[in-house]
């Protein structure tokens, strides 16, 4: 590799480190407690994390949205349409991925798992809810696991189940932002079980059906997350991998909060910033000791 090229990959590392400082404060710092020739390595990851997840975001059609995904497959895949080093993320992701020989079908799947944000179809079930969690939010476990330690084994139940637990979560702390825009991640056979209907669920108005639906919600969310808390403890890597999966630190106070929440449609609900810095400051101190941190 030239001069050159080595500077641009480092500015493309510092870019990533950017984004996600900005817009995913809990990964960028749970980063922070990882080995320091390792963490740049995870900021691109949860860089490209978020751009497919932001694709909603910066989209007015689906049909632009697809294209985007399509372009990270190619990109990804190996296929891509034009010189990638002009973008940032998709250099250093490319760059991650050869270092650490990512399995490049789990960051696909991470991409065509986001062509359901682009459209306001219900989730169907909640198996649907946790096959999507588990093709999002496990897998970036998963992956950041591998980058921390290249041969980590037994550590799929850990990112299984805490991945879910984490993506239940932060869909219904986003549940305002979603249900404005007529998007519902509250699984059809869920809402069924509470006489919800799928346009009731988005209506802004509040039921207690609805109440009732996310309180069930939030116990499938806590069982994963004690899944995912008996899974590190069968794990021996558990410590050594504990950076990317120190956020499961704050999905009991989280769930804590939404469970206060009497308008799920205009008040958001989770811990502040500065108990979400002290719980992963914690959550690093305990894991230091060997001890579970969630």
């Amino acid at each position: 590799m030239s001069e050159t090229d080595g500077k641009a990959l480092d500015e493309a590392y510092a870019y990533c480190a950017a984004q996600v400082q900005a817009q995913d404060r809990d990964r960028f710092l749970a980063a922070l407690f990882a080995p320091q020739d390792k963490r740049k390595h995870l900021l691109a990851l949860y860089a490209y994390n978020l751009d497919v997840a932001r694709v909603r975001e910066v989209v007015r059609e689906p049909l632009p949205g697809e294209v985007r995904l399509a372009w990270w497959r190619e990109v990804i895949e190996g296929e891509g349409r034009g010189d990638v080093s002009g973008h940032p993320i998709a250099a250093a992701l490319l760059d991650t991925i050869t270092r650490f020989r990512l399995p490049r079908p789990s960051l696909i799947a991470m991409a065509d798992a986001r062509i359901f944000d682009l459209y306001d179809d219900p989730m169907p079930t909640v198996g649907d809810l946790e096959g999507y969690a588990g093709e999002t939010a496990s897998a970036l476990l998963q992956l950041s696991a591998l980058i921390l330690l290249p041969d980590v084994g037994r550590s799929g139940d850990l990112a299984g189940h805490g991945g879910v637990a984490i993506a239940m979560t932060g869909l219904m702390r986003a549940f305002p932002i979603h249900a404005a825009r007529g998007q519902c991640y509250i699984p059809l056979d869920l809402l069924a079980r509470h006489s919800v209907g799928r346009e009731e669920a988005v209506s802004g108005t509040v039921t207690p059906g609805l109440l009732a639906a996310l309180a069930e919600l939030r116990e499938t969310a806590a069982r994963h997350l004690w899944e995912a808390r008996e899974a590190a403890r069968q794990t021996y890597a558990a410590t050594s991998i504990a950076a990317p999966f120190l956020p499961l630190a704050l999905v009991a106070g989280d769930l804590k909060a939404l469970a206060k929440v009497r308008d799920p449609f205009r008040q958001p609900a989770g811990l502040s910033p500065f108990r979400r810095q002290f719980a992963l400051w914690w959550a690093a101190q305990q894991a230091v000791r060997g001890r579970i941190w969630f």
